[in-house]
């Protein structure tokens, strides 16, 4: 595992060497959970974005977005991605460390999609800071991994993910929320190369109320 201290580096380093069409195009997840819990577009704030497919996406929507990577190739990327598709208006892009820093503000929903890293960070606590960015009657979305694709930096290691259930209670929420989805469904994911996989995801969306 790579320190906190190498977060920019090793990610910087990893959009430098990817396809920038990589990763443009939005999870099918998550478009498919807002258009039953969050169909009204609204301020959104997507952490993690890396080259924006989620973040552009919800800008086509009519959402307000702020889009947040450490690394500023993958937010140049994004911001060329929606001067080219006329939503430049509608995304805004910060750089976080989200270890050391967080956007200002509450968000009508905050995202953290696949948000996974090899490099050391306080995950939980950056996830409960996102809790925290939610105005009443928000949503927050965390949809992540629960099994090992082949092609996964994870591969042929034995790692125990946590339910649905297990992340709920890791963001330790204060006040009045809603479960709205805390589920864990397979679907075949595809990788690097066109290679399929059938893979598990937790899907976890609460509401705070308004």
């Amino acid at each position: 595992m790579h320190s906190a201290n190498d977060s920019a580096t090793f990610w910087e380093n990893h959009y430098a060497g990817t396809d920038a069409q990589w990763g443009t195009k939005p999870n099918v997840v998550l478009t498919d959970l807002l258009a039953d819990l969050s169909p009204e577009p609204g301020t959104a704030l997507d952490l993690g974005c890396g080259h924006g497919g989620d973040a552009l996406w919800l800008a086509a929507q009519g959402w307000q977005v702020t889009a947040v990577d450490v690394s500023r190739t993958a937010l140049d990327r994004v911001d060329a991605g929606a001067a080219a598709t006329g939503v430049a208006d509608r995304v805004r892009t910060e750089r976080h460390d989200l270890a050391a820093t967080f956007p200002r503000g509450t968000y009508t929903l905050v995202t953290a999609t696949y948000f996974h890293t090899p490099v050391t960070i306080p995950r939980e606590r950056v996830l409960r800071r996102a809790a925290e960015a939610v105005a009443p009657g928000g949503l927050l979305v965390v949809i992540e991994h629960a099994s090992v694709a082949p092609w996964s930096w994870q591969a042929g290691q034995d790692i125990r993910f946590p339910t649905p259930a297990e992340v709920i209670a890791s963001l330790e929420l204060t006040g009045d929320w809603h479960v709205e989805r805390g589920e864990a469904p397979q679907r075949t994911a595809t990788g690097p190369g066109g290679r399929t996989a059938m893979v598990t995801d937790n899907i976890v969306a609460v509401r705070r109320a308004g």
